[in-house]
């Protein structure tokens, strides 16, 4: 491989450089989950010991695919164990909030990333508008310490979630309850696409790695209380501080089939490492949200194996929520 390397050199030709993600991508600010009933919700959330911030009614006067007006929602805000969640409720006005309630219903509608500056915000804006990314929302929200600047990028289409560009003084988070009732730690943002080949090449147009695509085995697997024959292959994004995992469903039943049918292509869960998965499913079914959807990977009780599950929390806002146990 070194004398490859030397000898495409000396030819003077260029090595491939392994695309990295552009510096603002690499940490998560937030996300913006839009809802048609925000108290169904916070009652959701809360009763599995999320509290919430309720932030009041907000006008937002902007833009929305270059036409100027004014939307009004309600807004709340909770720390999912790392995820700073924003949830939207709609109540007036034409906004791609609204857009996407009306076509996707409840979810997650962009994932956010902050800005250092003003120009750093601009700058970006213009890099993704010159690759053929239109911006498709645009507004200043008044907010308690100053100002905020929220770019949401036309990205939905091809990317699956919508890009959110944030500057300026965002809202702070509730604090995570210092005794969790269940210990959880996020680790993945995951989506449900029908074409993984598809989704790489546009976020690789974008300046962002190709992902990884794997197709492993998976064993012990269950589907709403049946044995499971469920298969999909995966992709991923190992940027940043969270994995982001692509699901390409290749054969059911299975929840990812479900969410299609249900949402479309979109964030379908968020993914939480729990140091005892029996425990963490026991501890929401006593709640009332079931586990519809489970397996294993690996060899069991060797290291690198581990077991998944899925609870039922779409019933109060669209995205259902992974447990991810593995063997150190």
């Amino acid at each position: 491989m070194k004398l490859l390397a030397a000898g495409v050199v000396a030819l003077g030709l260029a090595l491939p450089v392994r695309a990295e993600v552009p510096e603002i991508y690499r940490r998560v600010a937030s996300v913006h989950w839009v809802v048609k009933d925000l108290d169904r919700v916070k009652a959701g959330w809360g009763k599995l010991g999320f509290p919430s911030r309720d932030l009041g009614e907000m006008t937002v006067a902007g833009s929305f695919r270059g036409r100027r007006g004014a939307s009004r929602f309600r807004v709340a805000q909770a720390w999912l164990a790392g995820a700073n969640v924003v949830w939207i409720q709609p109540i007036e006005g034409e906004s791609a909030l609204r857009e996407h309630l009306d076509r996707h219903g409840d979810g997650v509608f962009s994932v956010n990333y902050a800005a250092a500056s003003r120009d750093a915000l601009d700058a970006e804006v213009a890099r993704l508008g010159g690759l053929g990314v239109p911006v498709l929302q645009r507004a200043d929200v008044v907010t308690p310490g100053d100002r905020l600047t929220v770019v949401h990028m036309d990205t939905a289409a091809n990317g699956k979630y919508v890009v959110g560009l944030l500057q300026g003084d965002a809202p702070r988070p509730p604090a995570e309850p210092p005794s969790p009732a269940l210990p959880l730690k996020l680790s993945q943002y995951a989506l449900v696409v029908r074409s993984l080949d598809a989704v790489s090449a546009y976020w690789e147009r974008l300046g962002f790695p190709a992902m990884q695509i794997t197709h492993d085995p998976l064993h012990d697997l269950r589907h709403r209380g049946q044995p499971g024959r469920f298969d999909q292959r995966l992709g991923w994004h190992r940027h940043g501080t969270v994995t982001w995992e692509w699901i390409e469903p290749l054969a059911g039943p299975t929840v990812y089939e479900e969410h299609l049918k249900e949402h479309g292509e979109s964030l379908h869960h968020l993914a939480f490492d729990v140091p005892d998965i029996d425990a963490a499913c026991a501890a929401w079914e006593a709640l009332g949200v079931p586990i519809v959807q489970s397996g294993a990977w690996g060899q069991e009780g060797k290291p690198g194996s581990g077991r998944f599950a899925y609870a039922a929390t779409d019933a109060f806002g669209g995205v259902t929520t992974e447990f991810l146990w593995s063997r150190r």
